[in-house]
């Protein structure tokens, strides 16, 4: 893949924004204004791409959305970027009748129906507004990227396609069918993004399976429609394909359960974990920090948002780091900062100071370049000055979770849990603990102990363990879900192997609780990972090098290139794969994500992308299983 997924689905937006033709690259050119008119699907998949400026820059200059009311402008085009559904569809007509702008441009995030189509012309001839209506396209935009290398399928009704959904016991077939069809419709569109056609592997025996034939055949049937098929032709951006195809490996989230409900190290995981991140903004209360003593009633505080975005170099450098590592970075950045600001400051006092006297002459000369430089250097700095400020808020947001509820003693705990090292302390003392953690996270800790262990403990065990997590304040309904979720897998004869982890503490933060730093890490423990492979990551990485292994042997096989679909699970391709995406059926998270980018890290020339239906912290994880858990 020549370009990451994030580009292509940019440049596809671009494309689109520009009347469905490529943007100049004159720039000098006046853009066309318009208006853009999106639903909440379109809402989701634009912002984590284009920022407002990028908006204006391509001659956007309202973006409104669908469903609120709209003033009529006359005199200006109208680009479209909706779902077809029923009530947009709706919505668009009436706009047509009511003549709100001069033409209009539909973009649908995913391929409308005929009998949709029928009825946006019926109503447009009852408009009069036939030749209003520029042009019709369907986009195959549906899906949100988040990062060069990770998509997820919607935010939006997300509920509809969640781990929940697709594991309900009561859930009807017409149901599934439609849970498997809208996760197929956005994994078309995000192989026609792409431009490729994948070769699929998959489980058998699960929804990762309906989803892998529902696809392939997808994919089949538009290979086979030579006139209209979206894999050939200009879209297929020159031969960056010629050798090979990317292999597209399907999981279930039910291969672990374990991992979503890990407390984490890495900064990015934490913040998705601790603070309301959705969608690559994060949102939180300003001046969450200890201001104000204890008993002291907090002050009413301001809903602060900060983007992540791509262009924030300290992000893209440390998100996949430690927690501590980050600590470290904001406080060097901010000490480089201060002195650069110093540095213009004391230029300032010089020039101001001194040019009052004749013998000041020569000393200008001097100083004026070094200060021409410095001014030109300010608007680099203000923006560094907001970076800064935006890491250093985050993570000391992230802190402060971490001290008040000791996240790093229940990490290390799980790390040992997961690999099956000695424990330290026992499970109940941690338990019932009253300063360690919310009752979530000792749910949480249990419920890895529970799922890992290879020896379920005896009723009576679990009747102790029981009492103790509700005199901790815990509901007990993800256990009684996950109880029949290991008796109907029966784990226990192949527990999921979470690979040989273990986590060195370093010594507590002696180094970096120097008394300038802005964190105050006492009694925080230094922990750093030992690189090790999660299930899904050792799955990818069975079928990426073709290893032979147990675990991934039974994997079924389907290559819609292929004209007769053979129901062969062997595969024809033996040399090892160079690009792979995963896809996690049921919800994935950023473990996950990270487990793999330090996978393809290692490997040489390999590239990975990690998808999922939907993104969720165990918070939320928690909360689908004791909704499946409530008898």
């Amino acid at each position: 893949m020549a370009t990451s997924i994030r580009e292509k689905q940019t440049a596809a937006l671009k494309r689109m924004l520009n009347f469905n033709s490529p943007p100049l690259k004159n720039t000098a050119a006046e853009p066309v204004w318009k208006v853009l008119i999106y639903d909440r699907f379109g809402q989701d998949i634009i912002s984590p791409l284009l920022l407002v400026k990028e908006l204006r820059d391509m001659g956007i200059t309202l973006h409104l959305l669908l469903h609120s009311d709209r003033d009529p402008i006359p005199n200006v085009p109208a680009i479209y970027f909706v779902m077809p559904t029923e009530e947009n569809i709706d919505r668009i007509c009436q706009d047509l009748r009511n003549q709100l702008y001069e033409s209009y441009f539909l973009n649908f995030i995913s391929a409308i129906s005929r009998s949709k189509l029928e009825d946006i012309a019926s109503s447009a001839l009852a408009a009069n507004a036939v030749t209003q209506i520029t042009k019709v396209y369907d986009q195959y935009l549906n899906f949100i990227t988040l990062e060069d290398d990770m998509f997820i399928l919607c935010h939006q009704n997300k509920e509809l396609i969640s781990y929940h959904a697709i594991n309900r016991p009561d859930i009807l077939d017409t149901d599934m069918e439609q849970i498997m069809d809208s996760i197929v419709d956005s994994l078309f569109c995000f192989f026609v993004t792409l431009g490729a056609v994948p070769i699929i592997r998959c489980p058998t025996g699960n929804a990762a399976e309906m989803v892998a034939v529902k696809l392939d055949k997808k994919l089949r049937e538009n290979l086979r429609d030579a006139r209209n098929s979206l894999f050939t032709g200009d879209s297929m951006t020159g031969g960056q394909f010629s050798f090979q195809r990317p292999l597209f490996v399907l999981a279930d989230r039910n291969v672990d359960l374990a991992t979503p409900l890990h407390h984490t190290w890495t900064y990015q995981a934490l913040i998705h974990d601790v603070l309301d991140f959705h969608l690559n903004r994060v949102s939180m209360e300003e001046g969450s920090g200890a201001e104000h003593p204890a008993g002291a009633r907090p002050k009413k505080k301001n809903r602060k948002t900060y983007d992540l975005t791509a262009a924030d170099t300290f992000w893209q450098k440390h998100k996949g780091s430690p927690f501590p590592e980050v600590a470290e970075s904001v406080q060097e950045e901010l000490d480089r900062y201060r002195a650069q600001e110093d540095e213009v400051k004391r230029l300032k006092t010089i020039m101001g100071l001194e040019a009052e006297d004749d013998g000041a002459i020569s000393m200008l000369s001097d100083n004026t370049a070094k200060l021409t430089s410095a001014v030109s250097s300010l608007p680099e700095l203000l923006e560094k000055k907001r970076l800064i400020d935006l890491h250093t808020n985050v993570a000391t947001a992230v802190l402060d979770h971490i001290k008040s509820r000791k996240l790093d003693v229940y990490f290390e705990y799980e790390e040992k849990l997961m690999s099956k090292s000695t424990l330290d302390k026992s499970l109940l003392d941690i338990i019932s603990d009253p300063d360690a953690g919310t009752p979530e996270d000792k749910m949480r800790l249990f419920l890895i102990y529970y799922i890992t262990t290879q020896q379920a403990p005896s009723e009576s065990d679990l009747e102790q363990y029981k009492k103790a997590l509700l005199d901790a304040g815990c509901d007990l309904s993800p256990l009684n879900y996950v109880k029949q979720w290991k008796a109907f897998t029966k784990m226990a004869a192949t527990p999921a192997n979470y690979g040989t982890s273990g986590v060195k503490p370093m010594g507590l933060f002696s180094r970096v609780v120097n008394s300038g730093s802005q964190f105050v890490m006492e009694g925080v423990k230094n922990l750093v990972l030992k690189q090790h492979n999660l299930p899904v990551t050792r799955i990818l990485d069975n079928l990426m090098e073709m290893k032979s292994h147990p675990e991934t042997d039974g994997y079924r096989y389907f290559d819609p290139k292929m004209l007769r679909g053979s129901e062969s699970s062997i595969p024809r391709n033996k040399n090892p794969f160079q690009e792979a995406i995963v896809f996690v059926v049921g919800g994935g998270n950023y473990i996950e994500y990270q487990n793999l980018v330090d996978y393809t890290k290692s490997k040489q020339g390999k590239k990975v992308l990690y998808g999922c239906s939907e993104l969720f912290n165990a918070a939320q994880f928690i909360k689908q299983l004791s909704q499946l858990g409530q008898k």
